[in-house]
């Protein structure tokens, strides 16, 4: 079959996750292209709509197709069901562990931060002092 699915039921949230970001990708050039569409002076003001309506069609066609190809294709395939198992076996930290991390990260920059502006007025007052700065 020349549209059968390369190993159907295997890899199905990669896949799927996969096309619906080249999707998002696709859908955002074509309402690129249709803006500028509107700026070509070679295109009959009363068939505009219609020219723009075949680009989106042909690029998001075109892009469709060829998602589907190489979603398909044994290697590719083959590597996004490796993908989701292994994604499968990440031991995933628990909600009180993601805030606990969460936490440490915020003082920490936290702290970071006024140590180097207590610093930066150091070096300001010393700067001033020996006058390389005027206070």
């Amino acid at each position: 079959m020349a549209l059968s699915i390369y190993k159907p039921g295997q890899g199905y949230y990669t896949r799927m996750l996969s096309a619906v970001g080249v999707g998002v990708i696709v859908l955002s050039g074509v309402a690129w292209l249709w803006e500028k569409m509107t700026t070509i002076d070679a295109i009959p003001q009363d068939q505009e709509l219609y020219y723009q309506a075949g680009m989106a069609v042909g690029v998001i066609a075109f892009f469709g197709a060829l998602v589907y190809f190489l979603l398909n294709k044994p290697r590719i395939a083959d590597f996004m069901i490796a993908t989701e198992a292994e994604m499968k076996k990440v031991n995933w930290p628990s909600k009180k562990e993601i805030i606990g991390s969460t936490w440490v990260v915020i003082c920490g920059t936290a702290f970071i931060a006024v140590l180097l502006w207590v610093i930066n007025l150091g070096f300001a007052e010393l700067f001033i002092r020996i006058g390389v700065l005027e206070g």
